[in-house]
């Protein structure tokens, strides 16, 4: 599609965007666009495309952006692949990949720890997978490097104006006020809660296998089961809010995200794309309004913001009025903290009723997606490696039987804790497997980015660190780190969670919040409630294994790990069932201890 012509770019672009208007589904290539299939697609899709078309054109004329765009790249001299399109740049192949990571794996071979991609517009992007550089852009300067304003105002749209959208010092006074929150007395508090959705998930199960015509080759898509536990899971940790997502198969929360990631941001249109990347020249409040447009992004985000929104106003005002009438001494869901907090003496403790509804959308979404995707690969993992599997059932045994010699009914944090086979199969999950598998940030001023090992540029010169100009966007591969064999190793792209076992490792760049892993991101924006996760995964898996062996199914599905925002689990050529994950699953029987 290259062209010499001034004209090449717009043809390019009205070309893809027809053939995506004609497709009835998205292309599954790295970069190849899809056959039009549906040729009967309704007059006003494709009439919505070419307003797209003529919305971008306009901006970009109105606003005057090819200076801007043309602007000269600090990373010109940085190797990387070349691009496939003036227009898309590798836009469409990062965002289309057949399984997430794959192309950044490549190009960790081919160009080193750092590497240089395009944007659309031909505009140069910086590939990092170096430990030191992403140590300094998330932690040393991390207030330096910024979310994007695209990435800022998608995670607007999804949670509102929450801590994933503030920057600068409103997210350091947003923060400051959430960690009481998140205190490790108050994590330990909520191991109670954690266990008994765990043992809700366990009667569902055995209850399934009861009815099943083949108890023996039961398969249960274990996905929707986590998304519905975690959902129960988050409702009571974070308002006390009974969601009964386990109970009921039709509930307005769970039908408002499910496939949420799937029918909004997985595989967006070449219009999208390139409208997207005019956002950071548009004005703040235009870009607001794109919330309110008719695509199939904004019209998916606004109806699951809606739901969440009506019951997070409602149960703020019942805390609200349970907190003047001093009636709250003893509840410690994250809602009823804050609003404590919101009513104290000390300004600087508080925030607005909108800023509280937009944490809670946050705390809903980040709570229950990210942690049931979690659950779901660690299973997966267990289902293929039958050995590790037992190793771990075999130690929960052994802990199980000094908690009842002691004359306790249950596990605490510190039994969990002292589980090494479990630790080391769930750290293992979460170094393959980071849900959120990259990250973009835009540099504040200009500055030099060091790394750990040098590389070399386009002309053989090595060179040890980067130089970066302010506004200049910096894209931090998380799965690509957590494969990286400078750090993990040479088996680093394998399953092997005897690596976690060797106390002997050598001492590595301190990155990541657990494990060294990027999985919780790092630094001051890390994620705050990596623990609140770590505990509520160890409660469930504890549960299941003590009561299960899951194993892969005798048609051997073949899972995907799809680009959507979060690394979604498909069947692959089968989109259209939504996030899957089949696993045949066997009771296992345990006379000593009496049915739940």
């Amino acid at each position: 599609m290259e062209s010499g012509t001034a004209l090449a770019p717009l043809q390019e672009f009205v070309y893809i965007a027809r053939l995506e208007a004609r497709s009835s589904q998205p292309s599954h290539q790295s970069y190849s666009l899809p056959e039009p299939s549906d040729l009967s697609i309704s007059y006003c899709v494709e009439s919505m495309e070419i307003v797209l078309v003529l919305c971008v054109a306009a901006i970009a004329v109105a606003l005057a952006l090819l200076p801007k765009l043309f602007k000269r790249s600090p990373f010109r001299h940085i190797r990387g692949p070349p691009s496939p399109s003036w227009l898309y740049g590798h836009m469409i192949m990062t965002s289309r990949e057949k399984d997430v990571g794959d192309l950044h794996f490549q190009y960790m071979q081919e160009y080193g720890s750092a590497w240089r991609m395009k944007e659309c517009f031909n505009k140069d992007t910086l590939w990092l997978v170096d430990p030191k550089a992403i140590q300094y852009v998330l932690q040393t300067s991390g207030y330096h490097y910024s979310r994007t304003v695209v990435g800022r105002h998608i995670a607007r749209q999804i949670t509102g104006d929450g801590i994933l959208y503030v920057e600068g010092d409103d997210h350091a006074r947003v923060r400051k006020i959430m960690n009481p929150a998140f205190s490790a007395a108050q994590l330990r508090s909520f191991l109670p809660l954690f266990r008994r959705s765990a043992r809700r998930l366990t009667i569902k199960w055995k209850d399934s296998l009861r009815t099943a015509s083949a108890p023996a080759d039961h398969v249960l898509n274990v996905n929707s089961w986590f998304t519905r536990t975690t959902l129960d899971v988050i409702g009571e940790a974070a308002y006390d809010f009974r969601c009964g997502a386990l109970e009921e198969e039709d509930n307005e929360v769970v039908d408002a995200y499910k496939n949420m990631f799937r029918d909004s941001v997985m595989y967006p249109s070449g219009a999208t794309l390139v409208f997207r990347s005019l956002w950071p020249y548009i004005p703040e409040r235009l870009i607001r309004l794109t919330g309110y447009l008719p695509t199939r992004e904004a019209r998916r985000f606004r109806r699951t913001l809606s739901v969440v929104n009506k019951i997070s106003n409602r149960l703020i005002k019942e805390k609200t009025q349970t907190c003047l009438d001093r009636k709250d001494e003893n509840l410690r869901d994250i809602m009823s903290i804050l609003v404590k907090a919101n009513h104290s003496e000390n300004p600087k403790t508080r925030m607005k009723d909108k800023e509280m509804i937009s944490q809670m959308a946050t705390f809903f979404l980040a709570g229950h997606e990210t942690t049931a995707s979690m659950l779901t690969w660690m299973t997966w993992e267990l289902a293929k490696d039958q050995d590790y599997q037992e190793k771990m059932r075999q130690e929960i045994a052994a802990v199980r039987a000094k908690v009842s010699e002691r004359g306790d009914d249950d596990f605490t944090v510190a039994d969990l804790d002292s589980m090494t086979f479990v630790i080391a199969g769930l750290k293992e999950a979460l170094r393959l497997h980071p849900i959120v598998y990259m990250m973009v940030r835009s540099a504040e001023r200009d500055d030099a980015i060091p790394l750990s090992r040098p590389i070399r540029d386009e002309k053989g010169n090595v060179i040890s660190e980067i130089p970066v100009s302010k506004g200049t966007s910096i894209n931090l591969s998380l799965c690509g780190y957590n494969r990286l064999p400078e750090v993990w190793g040479a088996d680093a792209q394998v399953w092997n969670p005897y690596r976690w076992m060797d106390t002997n490792r050598e001492k590595h760049i301190n990155v990541g919040v657990y494990g060294n892993l990027l999985t919780f991101s790092g630094g001051v924006k890390a994620c705050i409630g990596w623990r609140f996760t770590v505990i509520e995964l160890q409660a469930i898996v504890v549960e299941l294994l003590e009561n299960f062996e899951v194993a892969i199914p005798d048609d051997k599905p073949d899972i995907q790990r799809v680009p959507g925002g979060l690394m979604i689990p498909m069947i692959r050529g089968k989109p259209e069932l939504g996030s899957q994950m089949p696993l045949k699953v066997t009771a296992v029987v345990r006379p000593e201890k009496a049915e739940v």
